[in-house]
């Protein structure tokens, strides 16, 4: 069964996840291995290893590690062409369908689409839509477009409904690392209710409640990355939420 099959499972019956997303340029540090740790004892089963602009750190290393730790789905959220490694379970093959760059609309795309077919890595299908979260961002930055309005959940909408209409199995609807705030719920709502696709939530999800609410709003998986560093409560408190809200649903 394809990550992607697990994925519409899970969706179909009703489950939510959480995933961690780790940035390789701070993967070294020890506190990553510890959270990697924790997150495998918790029952986590999906790590996304990326991020907007890799300087320092090696994404190969960080799958490799991830894959040893015993993590069993390594899915690459790459920032462009070259955050790419071999050992990943899948990539989220993304066109950031909320800008207008042709870059990140299919020119990154083209490039990597060569090394992706012949390592035969699981590409996942990827609307990607970075809402206005308060803050310039480096998503923003890097990629040189603008955020869909976060009080315009019609946009978000049609921008999603145009993604699933072009064949996008999975939409992201991303605030950016270092958010000051969250997806409005009015958003996530609105893509749920007007989609089918799978649906990823993260950027400046800093504690339960957010995370809870991004769940009861449609979301069908919850990323976080920022917060679980800053927190050291939050891991375990979003695990025993997703734990009882997955119960409730059987």
């Amino acid at each position: 069964m394809t990550l992607l099959d697990k994925l519409k499972y899970k969706k179909n019956n009703g489950q939510k996840s959480l995933a961690i997303l780790i940035d390789p340029d701070q993967h070294q540090t020890s506190l990553s291995h510890k959270i990697i740790s924790q997150s495998l004892l918790h029952g986590v089963d999906l790590f996304l290893v990326g991020g907007s602009l890799v300087s320092n750190g090696i994404t190969q290393k960080c799958v490799s590690d991830l894959k040893k730790f015993g993590a069993p789905n390594v899915i690459l959220f790459p920032g462009n062409e070259i955050q790419l490694a071999p050992d990943a379970d899948a990539l989220l093959f993304m066109s950031l369908i909320s800008g207008r760059n042709p870059e990140y609309l299919i020119g990154k795309q083209v490039i990597a689409a060569p090394w992706v077919k012949k390592h035969q890595i699981e590409t996942l299908p990827t609307g990607y839509m970075l809402v206005e979260s308060g803050k310039l961002t480096s998503a923003l930055y890097i990629s040189g477009t603008l955020p869909l309005p976060n009080d315009k959940p019609d946009i978000a909408a049609a921008t999603a409904m145009a993604g699933e209409m072009l064949g996008m199995k999975l939409l992201y609807l991303d605030a950016g690392s270092g958010a000051q705030k969250p997806v409005p719920q009015s958003l996530i709502k609105a893509v749920h209710k007007n989609t089918d696709s799978i649906l990823f939530v993260g950027g400046g999800i800093k504690s339960q409640e957010q995370a809870v609410n991004a769940w009861l709003s449609g979301a069908d998986i919850v990323v976080v990355g920022n917060g679980i560093f800053e927190s050291s409560t939050l891991l375990q408190e979003l695990c025993v939420s997703l734990n009882q809200f997955n119960e409730v649903q059987l």
